[in-house]
């Protein structure tokens, strides 16, 4: 039983219909959504790709939903299975919103097997939209249509694995006369599940090597800092006690008291300074009490020790 949520039809004149849809040759007049219309105009990627992914597409579909998600970007996907199945529900699992735009009408739920994703992307301030009207059952035909809305809606598309042919290549061609950028993971020569992928980047998408790639790509594209890199950057203002924290419990966990002896600072002045940066995320609280510095501020060392 899928999510109940009022349903809105959003004109072409309305406050709430996306600005990028009309960078389409003929956009849409008016879009049929539940959720929160408001997310359908920040920022987002679009992660799509194969209905049948090999176990190395499930993974890179999941990495940059997840990196999109660190990067504060809403995830754009088709709610088919695979790899847009697993776009969104990586995504929510991460704490970013969902937009799913169907190919039925937005309060027919197909594939079957997305209810929950639908539930949830509805619950946790998501939307789901589509150019059919309520009731419309899916047709071959309104495939290509909801692909055109997938590429427009975010600045950038992500295709984690295609074979060939490939519906993805409707949404790629659509996204490239709009000015928005394509991003593939490139995939084995020998693979059939790459060919679709590999053909892109060969005809002018742009490769995505590594997880750095992306991290850079959506930098430039959106402007926005993945939260670890956010870290990097915070850690190069950190005041000379903070550095110092961080320094001595990379090297080793430390106690409250240990951490004020070493900056010679009175224990109650220590706990708001070690507090304060607990909160900011660059140190965490380990189960016997002591402190050391977290993950975050561990991949943000790595990021600064590179750009040096």
């Amino acid at each position: 039983m899928t999510h109940s949520v009022a349903r809105i039809m959003i004109e072409i004149d309305s406050p709430w219909y996306p600005e990028k849809l009309k960078r389409l040759p003929s956009p849409p007049p008016r879009l049929f959504a539940r959720g929160n219309p408001d997310v359908l105009s920040e920022p987002c990627l679009s992660v799509i790709g194969t209905r049948h992914p090999t176990p190395y597409g499930e993974a890179i579909t999941e990495m940059a939903a997840r990196i999109a998600a660190d990067a504060g970007l809403h995830v754009v996907a088709g709610g088919a299975i695979g790899c847009d199945q697993l776009a969104g529900m990586e995504a929510l699992r991460c704490g970013a919103k969902h937009i799913v735009v169907l190919g039925s009408g937005a309060d027919v739920v197909y594939p079957r097997t997305s209810a929950r994703l639908i539930d949830d992307t509805l619950e946790r301030g998501g939307a789901v939209i589509s150019l059919e009207p309520w009731g419309t059952q899916p047709m071959r035909y309104t495939f290509p249509k909801r692909n055109r809305v997938i590429a427009a809606l975010s600045d950038a598309v992500f295709i984690a694995e295609a074979g060939m042919p490939s519906g993805t290549f409707s949404t790629a061609e659509c996204a490239m006369q709009i000015g928005h950028e394509v991003l593939v993971a490139p995939g084995s020569i020998f693979s059939p599940m790459s060919l679709g992928s590999n053909y892109l980047i060969a005809n002018g998408a742009t490769c995505i090597g590594d997880e750095e790639a992306l991290e850079v790509a959506i930098s430039r594209i959106y402007g926005r800092l993945r939260r670890f890199r956010q870290k990097a950057a915070h850690a190069a203002t950190m005041s000379g006690e903070e550095r110092r924290v961080v320094d001595a419990l990379i090297a080793s966990p430390m106690r409250m008291e240990e951490i004020a002896s070493m900056l010679r600072r009175d224990v109650l002045g220590t706990m708001e300074l070690v507090g304060s940066m607990e909160i900011d995320g660059a140190i965490e609280r380990l189960p016997d009490g002591r402190f050391a510095a977290s993950k975050e501020t561990l991949h943000a060392q790595t990021s600064i020790g590179q750009n040096r």
